[in-house]
């Protein structure tokens, strides 16, 4: 596996999130499918790391 992937970023509310670089900040993601979902389709998963960004936090 390549060692320099890049994970771009553009949701938000996630903790980890840069906005202005447009990139997610984790090393690594564990990416889990949607509950109850067997379609084989890319959009039945989702980032497992996901944090919600709290608006307090920013």
């Amino acid at each position: 596996m390549d060692k320099n992937q890049k994970i771009n970023c553009t949701v938000n509310s996630c903790r980890y999130n840069d906005s202005e670089e447009k990139i997610c900040t984790l090393s690594q993601i564990t990416v889990e499918p949607i509950d109850e979902c067997e379609t084989c389709s890319p959009d039945e998963s989702m980032c497992g790391s996901y944090e919600y960004l709290d608006e307090d936090e920013k």
